[in-house]
């Protein structure tokens, strides 16, 4: 069956229709809503409240990687031998370059 001419089709018909009931019902339903009087300021409080959360995680968490950093390298650094090595021991033979004698003494 086709659509008589200048009419539109039942389903263009039903969805105009239902696309106007619920912008008329959303309209009714938002009239209704009104806002609290400090939900501007409860809202921003929240907000500043975890900002500083997070600020004062992302410190605690800075300050402990920075401590376990130190402590690892002093740590690394306590674990070097004691006695000096070859390059330091200070008793090598004098090395001549360019003329001049260096070397300890």
């Amino acid at each position: 069956m086709e659509p008589e001419r200048g009419r539109a089709p039942e389903g263009a018909v039903d969805a105009g229709r239902t696309e106007r009931e619920l912008s008329e019902a959303l309209e009714r339903l938002a009239g209704g809503v009104q806002a609290a009087p400090d939900a501007y300021r409860t809202a921003r409080g929240e907000w500043l409240r975890r900002e500083r959360r997070r600020r004062l995680v992302l410190a605690v968490l800075i300050a402990v990687v920075f401590t376990l950093a130190t402590l690892i390298g002093l740590w690394v650094l306590n674990q070097a031998p004691a006695d000096p090595g070859v390059i330091f021991s200070g008793a090598g033979k004098a090395v001549v370059l360019g003329g001049v004698a260096a070397g300890p003494g």
